[in-house]
């Protein structure tokens, strides 16, 4: 069974392509044009085990906002289609990431319901290279919207700002790696309701 999602959004302001298999080995071409966010999608795939490709062209004359949110949105909906009926899924997962003084912790549910929680410390550096780490809960709000999954982040401590948002995405990778896994004992849809 192929768990494979793609997804094409073009808008005014950005053209993204994103293609995602689940049962990947973890290689990544990604191309966003902020440095930073690229950065972290080559930790979700990697530490998620996901293949994932993301090309995107965006109005960064302006500056990252659309780039950075399109982009998350096209994920999550690449996501989506790859969990496909989600029969046999173990739907839920936690992981808890260190990375020196900060750790991050994150609990997942692929639901069907888009929810968010998400908490950091406040303080940190507002920019790290060209990305504006205001954007951090923006791409979780995105991606969780059109993947349609609840999603808990939690930093209960870190100060170096590129920690903090870095544990968070090597979190979500371990989370999603471990809630995406095909469970053999589950059969059919993991949900009393029958659907998800």
């Amino acid at each position: 069974m192929s768990r494979v999602g793609r997804v094409e959004r073009t808008t005014g302001e950005t053209g993204v392509l994103v293609e995602v298999d689940l049962d990947g080995t973890g290689e990544a071409e990604i191309s966003t044009g902020v440095g930073f966010f690229d950065h972290m999608l080559h930790q979700l795939a990697k530490h998620g085990l996901f293949d994932l490709t993301v090309k995107t062209e965006g109005d960064l004359h302006i500056d990252g906002h659309h780039t950075v949110e399109d982009t998350a949105l096209a994920l999550g909906a690449a996501f989506r289609e790859a969990l496909g009926t989600k029969a046999g899924l173990r739907r839920f997962a936690d992981a808890r990431v260190p990375l020196d003084e900060t750790l991050a912790e994150v609990v997942v549910d692929l639901s069907g319901r888009p929810y968010l929680v998400h908490e950091m410390p406040e303080g940190l550096a507002p920019m790290i290279g060209d990305f504006d780490t205001e954007l951090t809960r923006h791409i979780f709000e995105s991606f969780v919207a059109q993947a349609q999954i609840c999603l808990h982040i939690r930093v209960p401590y870190g100060r170096i700002a590129h920690h903090v948002v870095e544990a968070q995405f090597k979190a979500l990778a371990r989370a999603l790696r471990e809630a995406c896994t095909l469970d053999p004992r589950v059969s059919g849809i993991p949900s009393t309701k029958g659907v998800l």
